[in-house]
């Protein structure tokens, strides 16, 4: 039986490393099964916490925003992926909103990246 080809589709993604924040959200007061799924820290007080949830491009600029984040003020480092640029901290909710700012900040006015705006739900 021959191999036919002409039907497949050959698809090649990249990634151009650019130097930016391309979303910042702060969830607050987000529902028990998103912690659970997402694997955090399930010991907390719910109606008072927040998920922060970030991308940024060069990836490993993940790895200096937690650093930023954890220094900034009372928040648990969920997920940080110097591959894919994703990073996650929980806490309280102005915690999270703080330490989500400083990072915008920082990347924005030191390290010259462009920056969304924080969107908080």
């Amino acid at each position: 039986m021959p191999n036919n080809h002409d039907d497949q589709i050959r698809i090649v993604q990249e990634t151009v490393a650019g130097k930016e924040i391309t979303f910042a959200h702060v969830m607050g007061s987000p529902a028990p099964i998103i912690y659970q799924k997402l694997g955090l820290n399930p010991n907390i007080d719910y109606s008072s916490s927040a998920i922060g949830i970030m991308n940024l491009t060069p990836p490993e600029s993940a790895v200096i925003a937690s650093d930023i984040a954890v220094k900034n003020g009372n928040v648990y480092l969920g997920f940080a992926d110097r591959f894919t640029g994703t990073l996650i901290i929980t806490g309280d909710i102005a915690d999270v909103t703080s330490a989500l700012t400083e990072i915008v900040n920082f990347f924005r006015d030191t390290l010259g990246f462009v920056v969304c705006k924080i969107t908080k739900k």
